[in-house]
């Protein structure tokens, strides 16, 4: 036991006598029987209690040890962090408009592809029959149009014949003017009734060849169903189909991811909407490739918040996409959404309640460690911005400690 005072900053540590249980005086006996002249156990206890006390003091007495650090001004970042995958310019699964038989497949995943390349060939033996059937009509169509223009012109011929002959007997003699009028009236009928025919026939002609074309395009579109091409310049991220498959109309054959401006999809927290603006630069690294980094910038922002997840949509930019990405790669996207040069700036570890409005430091003064509130501005990685409370060159604990106790600052 000891009793406690203190002088100035001095502690001092005053023994105070300790009482022991009255012990009956050892008989001579007991003396002449003590080997040696050891001392009682009663006496070592109260010899170790005083040490203990006086060490406890000693401890008490000396400041607490603890690493600071001086404020300083430089440039602070605020970054949001974010996942996200690349996100290719269209996402087209092409089909088929008709049903068929997959005759062939000409590709495989991953390889690239052409606008206009063939990718599937379905069984086209039924469309190229139909196709040629449609062109022997118009075929038909054609000879029948020629065919009654010839009668027409072949019965004018007549008539033209049958009058020639009747003005030279005329001229002979041989006939009279009435025959020849008649003559000259049937050559007359002839060419109307030619005419009339020609523009019948002719009508009758066209519409059927008219048919014959359409009968033909039909046919022929159905022929170009039978092949799937590419839509435009892309990759094959699925095969869907095998040669022998039976596939029906608007079912999908292949996946496709085309070819374009290389775009970043992510989710940021709808806490960090107000922090987020279109062209804000970012730098981004494929969780594949982590030491490798390239430069983007926000694109696009949704205009709504994802209820379930408490979400908002991000889509960045590539400025200059490495040739490593690939469709739905993930990537690490750092948004840089706060930045201020040569701020006051002290490290995060050494705010508390840094999430308050009321956050605080703990700075030597005296001996001592004193705590002091602080108005903090940008919250970076590592530092954080201070407003308010503090001037450059203070030091302050980076260390736990207790306010008001007496302190040894370290570097």
């Amino acid at each position: 036991m000891a009793q406690r005072g203190r002088t100035g900053d001095i502690l001092v540590v005053m023994p105070v006598p300790v009482r022991v249980p009255a012990t009956p005086l050892p008989s001579d006996e007991e003396k002449s029987g003590s080997r040696g002249g050891l001392r009682p156990l009663w006496w070592w206890s109260a010899a170790a209690a005083t040490v203990a006390v006086v060490l406890a003091g000693v401890v008490l007495a000396r400041p607490q040890s603890v690493m600071a650090t001086a404020v300083v001004r430089r440039d602070v970042v605020r970054t949001i962090v974010l996942t996200g995958r690349v996100r290719p310019a269209a996402s087209p699964a092409v089909g088929v408009t008709t049903a068929g038989i997959v005759q062939r497949v000409l590709v495989r995943e991953g390889d690239r592809v052409s606008s206009g390349q063939l990718l599937v060939q379905l069984d086209d033996a039924r469309a190229r029959a139909a196709v040629t059937e449609a062109r022997a009509l118009l075929a038909t169509a054609r000879s029948q149009a020629e065919s009654q223009r010839q009668q027409a012109a072949t019965a004018v011929r007549q008539t033209e014949r049958d009058l020639e002959r009747t003005r030279t007997l005329y001229a002979a003699g041989a006939l009279s003017a009435r025959e020849l009028e008649e003559a000259i009236r049937a050559v007359a009928d002839a060419r109307s009734a030619a005419e009339a025919a020609n523009a019948r026939g002719a009508a009758g002609a066209f519409a059927e060849v008219e048919r014959a074309r359409a009968v033909i395009a039909a046919a022929e579109a159905q022929l170009e169903n039978t092949r799937v091409t590419a839509p435009a310049a892309a990759t094959v991220t699925a095969r869907l189909v095998d040669p022998g498959d039976v596939v029906a109309p608007g079912q999908p054959l292949l996946e496709l991811a085309t070819v374009g401006a290389t775009e970043l999809a992510a989710f940021a927290s709808e806490d960090n909407l107000a922090d987020l603006r279109v062209g804000a630069g970012a730098l981004v690294s494929a969780d594949a490739y982590p030491a490798q980094r390239f430069t983007a910038h926000i694109a696009w922002i949704a205009p709504s918040i994802d209820r379930a997840q408490g979400t908002v949509e991000v889509r960045l930019g590539v400025n200059d996409a490495p040739s490593y990405l690939k469709p739905e790669m993930t990537v690490s996207v750092n948004i840089d959404v706060a930045k201020r040069s040569n701020a006051l700036v002290v490290p995060r570890g050494a705010v508390h309640d840094l999430d308050t409005p009321a956050p605080w430091v703990l700075v030597e003064r005296g001996g001592r460690a004193v705590r002091r509130t602080i108005e903090s501005g940008i919250v970076g990685e590592s530092q954080v911005e201070v407003v308010r409370g503090l001037v450059e060159g203070e030091r302050v604990l980076v260390e736990p400690a207790e306010p008001g106790t007496r302190i040894r600052v370290r570097d």
